[in-house]
């Protein structure tokens, strides 16, 4: 294997060559769960006719990868930083790729949904791991392009999911969603084994103990989290007050075992550091409104509008699209640019974005507000991430990864969820699809007045943290 930093006798396009083909690695580490989660939506009806399943059961196929992604990519990118992160890398790979053929395979819907808990720890593996190389495959100074070139892949992964699903299932049948990942999975792989830089080992002085504690108070604290938002589909009733419940004391109990823990999973000293929990806290109201675009988006445009079936995800492709060719020159404006002056630009076009749709109206208004507040997205994205990572130390960046990537997964299951129920409620019904065309209307209109707030919220914190004139702490 050849390592990203160049070694003795080393030419220039070697090394050139290599970091291409590194990143490509990382590209495809990302695109593939984003894939995963997409392109799995589209196959639900026809999973539920193939086992003679209800809805409800085959939910738990997409509902199962979200959940082991979003309990445990904390904890995989702490055991990176332990272990190897290529290593661990490898391994989500591995895990993914083998998991896909189980579920192309699965002759029982009860497995399927076990191969795709598996899926989704290799997915957060992935998605942890592939962010916390950045910082060792690239210079400081191209940090910023290659987190928009990132975002851009994760955007191109979930807007290929709908359409690629769609002809794969009327192709060749539901297993071939989770088969396309195989080949994919093989060359991600391949590349990442052979040009991603070897781990450095460690000696037994400098590895910490694994925080097992941590670990499952975490994983239990963000299932009870996770379930609480989704169990009901946008009604909120006593199962999920009681996981709410148990979620908050969770937390209490997971801060109180990090406090005494030898080696805690996150420090909590990391989190008392002003940016980064502004990061965090922005990264999370961010995600719950970006959901909340494609949770009202298609009832919006069809029951207010009248669009046809078509139309509607004809008009919805216009936010990804605009996403893959926002992405990457996002990064480079953060490469030229101060990253917070980015952030604050990013979340002003997202506030504007936000207000746009609450007020401007018909099928024009909504591509109008949605070509302002998608590149707002981006430019808040890639101006983020590169803040939180560009100089977080080797040990500390799958953990600061992975619990970045797990605000962003918080708010889109609170986007689904709170967002999803704010809009039923102010359209006055509990059946969004029965509702009126004017009553989903104001429901639009509410709805994103309120996604405007949370995005001024994120505003505040912004500037509140950069009027300080701070630079993030170190780790």
């Amino acid at each position: 294997m050849k390592p990203i930093i160049a070694e003795q006798g080393e030419t220039v396009a070697e090394r050139r060559y290599s970091v291409r083909w590194a990143l490509a690695s990382l590209c495809l580490s990302v695109l593939l769960p984003s894939l995963g989660t997409s392109i799995a939506n589209v196959g639900l009806p026809a999973i539920a006719q193939a086992f003679d399943g209800s809805f409800q059961d085959a939910q738990w196929i997409m509902l199962a990868y979200l959940l082991a992604i979003t309990t445990l990519i904390v904890s995989v990118g702490r055991l990176g930083d332990m272990t190897g992160r290529r290593r661990l890398l490898l391994l989500g790979i591995l895990l993914f790729t083998l998991a896909s053929v189980l579920c192309g395979l699965a002759p029982a819907l009860w497995l399927m949904t076990a191969a795709r808990a598996v899926q989704g720890l290799g997915a957060a593996m992935m998605m942890a791991l592939a962010m916390a190389f950045v910082g060792e495959t690239v210079p400081k100074a191209r940090t910023g392009s290659v987190m928009g070139l990132l975002g851009t892949m994760s955007a191109i992964g979930t807007a290929l999911g709908p359409s690629l699903g769609g002809a794969l299932i009327a192709g060749l049948g539901w297993p071939a969603i989770f088969l396309i990942n195989v080949p994919l999975g093989v060359v991600s792989f391949t590349l990442a084994y052979r040009f991603l830089p070897a781990d450095i080992s460690k000696g037994k002085t400098e590895r910490a103990g694994f925080d097992m504690a941590g670990t499952v108070l975490l994983a239990l604290t963000l299932s009870a989290y996770a379930l609480a938002m989704t169990i009901g589909r946008g009604s909120f009733g006593l199962l999920n007050l009681s996981l709410l419940t148990a979620a908050a004391f969770g937390t209490g109990l997971f801060v109180f075992s990090e406090s005494k823990a030898a080696s805690p999973l996150i420090r909590l000293a990391v989190l008392r550091d002003p940016m980064l929990s502004a990061s965090l806290a922005m990264n999370a109201l961010v995600s719950t409104v970006m959901m909340a675009t494609l949770v009202v988006a298609p009832f919006y445009l069809s029951g207010a509008l009248g669009l046809s079936e078509a139309a509607v995800g004809a008009v919805m492709s216009v936010g990804p699209v605009i996403s893959i060719l926002s992405g990457v020159p996002a990064g480079r404006l953060v490469d030229r640019l101060e990253a917070p002056f980015v952030i604050t630009a990013g979340l002003v076009a997202m506030t504007t974005g936000a207000i746009a749709l609450a007020v401007l109206p018909g099928t024009a208004g909504y591509i109008a507000a949605i070509a302002i507040l998608t590149p707002g997205y981006q430019l808040f994205q890639a101006a983020n991430n590169t803040a939180v990572m560009a100089d977080v130390g080797p040990g500390q960046r799958g953990v600061i990864s992975g619990t970045l990537n797990l605000s962003r997964n918080l708010g889109l299951i609170t986007g689904a969820s709170v967002m999803g129920a704010v809009f039923a409620q102010a359209s006055g019904t509990s059946d969004v699809a029965m509702a009126r065309p004017e009553a989903i209307h104001s429901g639009m209109q509410i709805t994103f007045a309120i996604a405007a707030i949370l995005i001024a919220a994120a505003l505040a914190i912004a500037a509140a943290i950069y009027r300080r004139g701070r630079a993030p702490a170190r780790h």
